[in-house]
């Protein structure tokens, strides 16, 4: 499978871009791809544009977003991941949740959603470090699934 990594950030560099390290370190691991991992500003229409680059462009199989999640006025990967995409997947985000509700109880102050652009599979993460890796945790199993699915394969 082909990734791509966009971490929101008005404060983080790629040199910085912690989380976002640690999921290209994780995908290798698995054996897939990281083909693009980018640091853009916290901007809905700029997150929205790269949502869209890593799609159809970078034909990622799989884009992660980190950070720009939460409460802060700032927060807008899901709204931009909205605009940039046509089909709500709402067992990832609840499922992302539900694990980490598991782990910490301000789990429950993320708006993260997951969502398909044509046969990309686009999901919102958390942009620490930490909490990426949770999330990984929880959602790495069904991505080769996922992919498969979107790609018109039966179950």
């Amino acid at each position: 499978m082909k990734f791509a990594i966009i971490t929101c950030s008005d404060t983080r560099t790629l040199e910085t871009d912690s989380a976002g390290a640690a999921l290209e370190e994780l995908i290798t691991q698995a054996g897939w791809t990281c083909a693009s991992r980018v640091v853009i500003a916290d901007d809905r229409a700029i997150i929205a544009q790269a949502i869209v680059e890593a799609c159809d462009n970078i034909q990622a199989d799989v884009v992660l977003t980190c950070g720009g999640t939460g409460l802060s006025p700032r927060d807008v990967t899901p709204e931009a991941t909205q605009d940039a995409c046509e089909r709500m997947v709402p067992g990832i985000a609840e499922g992302l949740r539900a694990y980490s509700l598991k782990i910490t109880d301000r789990a429950m102050l993320s708006r993260a959603v997951c969502m398909q652009r044509g046969t990309s599979l686009v999901i919102n993460f958390p942009g620490s470090e930490k909490a990426a890796r949770e999330n990984w945790e929880a959602v790495a199993d069904v991505l080769e699934h996922a992919v498969h699915m979107m790609a018109g394969g039966g179950h």
